[in-house]
């Protein structure tokens, strides 16, 4: 039942929207009475939020190849794949423009994507314990500059993205994570730049910052 429930919802989001969807076309696409959905989810928004974390869970499952080579280029082109698909795009895009305006969508986007980060931080920590990258090597931003080009390519520029591209972003991921550009210590130093300091140790603002209420949310992996 459940999983019947969880590909209506991942079917109806695809097809109208989150705004459009409504637990009694899922429940009737899934062949349930609405009653049944909510006995098992408080609302459409903790719904669409476990369907959305398990259809990108199996689509893009976490590889444990023994190298972090082809582990990150084996995420980066299930990655691909799933975005590739009518599905992946309808979903991508009913996510990120609903997210725009709706504060609940916002806040499924954020819970996908930690879910995401989540399930893929074993990648970086086996590739750590093998000497492979470096010990302070921060597991979400090497996933973040892993996801990042993809999406960049979607998203901004509307390039097609293929193997290349994911062969491309695992390279380049790699590369920075190995460098010492993504721990958890590099990132403390920009950040600490970017705020910028002057010599009596005020704050001194930088040109171009983000508002203090402005939030940035983070792109899948």
């Amino acid at each position: 039942m459940r999983a019947a429930v969880l590909e209506a919802a991942i079917a109806e989001l695809a097809e109208s929207g989150y705004a459009a969807l409504t637990v009694d076309n899922v429940a009737r696409r899934a062949g349930v009475h609405k009653t049944t959905i909510y006995r098992n989810w408080k609302d459409s928004d903790s719904l669409v939020t476990q369907a959305l974390a398990a259809h990108f869970a199996a689509d893009v499952p976490v590889p444990d190849t023994g190298s972090v080579t082809t582990d990150l280029r084996e995420l980066a082109r299930s990655l691909v794949t799933t975005l590739m698909t009518p599905t992946g795009r309808a979903l991508l895009n009913a996510v990120l423009s609903d997210a725009a305006h709706l504060p609940q969508v916002a806040n499924i986007k954020r819970a996908l994507f930690d879910d995401r980060f989540r399930r893929a931080e074993p990648v970086v920590a086996r590739a750590i314990d093998r000497g492979e990258l470096p010990k302070e090597t921060d597991p979400v931003e090497l996933l973040k500059a892993l996801a990042a080009p993809v999406y960049f390519r979607l998203v901004c520029t509307g390039e097609p993205i293929d193997e290349t591209t994911a062969d491309r972003a695992a390279e380049g991921a790699l590369a920075a994570a190995r460098a010492g550009a993504l721990s958890s210590s590099a990132n403390s130093k920009v950040a600490h730049r970017s705020l910028g300091s002057n010599q009596g140790g005020a704050a001194i603002p930088v040109k171009g910052s983000l508002p203090s209420n402005t939030q940035t949310q983070a792109l899948p992996a």
